[in-house]
């Protein structure tokens, strides 16, 4: 085929004849050729194929890879063309120039294919966090997007400069000593956007969760890059650094399943067994027909013989966690304990000491500490 161009337009440029430049020619319209022909074939085969499938992740990907593969016809149509050609490389190494335009044409195509297929990763990891119910996640799915796309361009900057011929060693280490200047500048901020995505991947709390952290108690109004914000008992608003809560013991009130409620009943020493006897069955039983109470963890015993009071330990746990009902029935039931105390004829013990006075006939007489 060579041969025969070369014979129907003789002569040469640049020491190359017509004939391989025809040739060329043809090839790269070859090329350009297919693309349109392979673009259709996405358009009409392998895209209506793709959209009847469930998940619209496959649509995102052959989007990503359409325009890239495209013009990879291109690149291979214009590397066959350099080896019809076969550029001199004297004077000039002009076919070294060629391959090095190739290998960057080729870096390229890799890079926007995967600068496209970013969206695919941020459609994957936005619809998981669409079922979370915190918000930090979907601040945060922008900001990973860009960090990729950032990272990309990066590396094919890099992979540029080298398939130029340079050395990348002196870059990197002039970019890795600024790197650990800007860290150790930075690395407040750093730390706090790691804690924040710590949180996000172990949820140790949502918004509006009541929440104790060291002397902090409040609830989460929100969660950001750099702090937790936590509205206090008292209604002020405390911010807290991400990388300083990630680190402590964060005790999640509103993952409560029940409230416990402990106290002691104490009776005086003029009770009897019978009397003490009678006052813990019944509280046992008002708490276990109680509808609030939970029938697990109900202790109801007598328990100790205190200073000046004979000790009943009280223990249940409401089904409910909200406070305002649990402090309902916790009044409740404390009433009707002192209603269950007043029918026994039974009285409550408060601290106090007898004096013995010696010397005479006089009777002991009881002194009272009151509190």
């Amino acid at each position: 085929m060579i041969e025969y161009l070369n014979t129907l337009l003789p002569g040469e440029l640049f020491g190359i004849p017509y004939g391989r430049y025809a040739l060329t020619l043809g090839v790269l319209l070859l090329a350009l050729l297919l693309k349109r022909v392979f673009a259709h074939v996405f358009s009409r085969v392998v895209f209506p194929f793709a959209e009847k499938t469930e998940t619209q992740l496959d649509d995102l990907f052959l989007a990503g890879i359409k325009k890239p593969l495209e013009f990879l016809v291109v690149i291979v149509g214009l590397f066959i063309g350099l080896q019809i050609l076969q550029l001199p490389s004297e004077p000039v190494n002009a076919r070294h120039f060629g391959y090095a335009l190739l290998k960057l044409l080729v870096t390229f195509d890799v890079a926007w294919a995967a600068f496209n297929l970013v969206t695919l990763v941020e459609v994957y990891l936005g619809q998981w966090v669409s079922k979370t119910e915190s918000t930090l996640d979907d601040h945060l799915l922008p900001f990973v997007r860009k960090c990729l796309r950032v990272f990309i361009v990066l590396l094919a900057v890099l992979a540029l400069i080298q398939n130029l011929g340079f050395s990348v060693s002196g870059l990197l280490a002039s970019l890795g000593i600024g790197g650990l200047a800007v860290a150790l500048a930075a690395k407040d901020t750093l730390a706090n956007i790691f804690g924040s995505i710590m949180i996000i991947v172990d949820r140790p709390f949502h918004i509006g969760d009541m929440v104790k952290a060291g002397d902090m108690e409040g609830k989460v109004e929100e969660v950001g890059f750099r702090s937790t914000k936590i509205r206090t008992l008292d209604k002020s608003l405390i911010s807290v650094p991400n990388s300083l809560i990630t680190n402590m013991a964060v005790n999640n009130l509103s993952r409560m399943i029940n409230r416990r409620v402990r106290f002691n009943v104490s009776l005086t020493y003029g009770t009897t067994p019978a009397q003490l006897q009678q006052a813990v069955g019944r509280i046992r039983t008002l708490l276990e027909e109680h509808e609030g109470v939970h029938s697990d963890g109900l202790l109801v015993h007598f328990t100790d013989f205190g200073a000046s009071s004979l000790d009943i330990l009280v223990q249940y746990f409401t089904l409910t966690t909200d406070i305002p009902e649990h402090l309902a029935i916790r009044e409740e039931i404390g009433l009707r304990i002192m209603s269950i105390l007043a029918d026994l004829g039974l009285q409550i013990a408060f601290p106090s000491r007898t004096v013995y006075l010696h010397g005479g006939d006089a009777e002991p007489t009881p002194a009272v500490d009151r509190p």
